[in-house]
């Protein structure tokens, strides 16, 4: 936001303003006007300070729950990691082939059947 229309001052010119400070010098007077400008200065800082403040409370709170995010993260993808190298661990290592007795039936001789008969 743009301060000038936080204080409605876009629609101030620059007589308007010195009319403003000559008013403030004459009610105020010359001694006060600095302590005045002390106490706003000090104001402002103030309110800085606890922004910066807030936002420095934000950010943690976001670091600590990224973090506590990659832990849980890294807890999950640990079983996930290690089935994949456990994959790719029986895929370099070749199987040796076994016989599967329904695709090679044995054969029977013809000896064999005329004396099973």
């Amino acid at each position: 936001m743009q301060i000038g229309i936080i204080l409605f001052l876009e629609s101030l010119g620059g007589g308007e303003l010195i009319l403003i400070l000559l008013f403030v010098l004459m009610f105020f007077g010359s001694k006060n006007i600095p302590s005045l400008a002390r106490g706003l200065g000090k104001g402002i800082r103030e309110v800085k300070d606890a922004m910066s403040g807030v936002q420095s409370e934000i950010n943690k709170g976001m670091y600590e729950i990224e973090k506590h995010t990659n832990v849980i993260k890294d807890e999950v993808n640990k079983p996930i990691n290690e089935i994949v190298n456990a994959v790719e661990t029986s895929e370099e290592t070749p199987v040796p082939p076994t016989e599967n007795p329904e695709s090679n039936p044995p054969s029977i001789q013809s000896e064999e059947r005329s004396a099973a008969r």
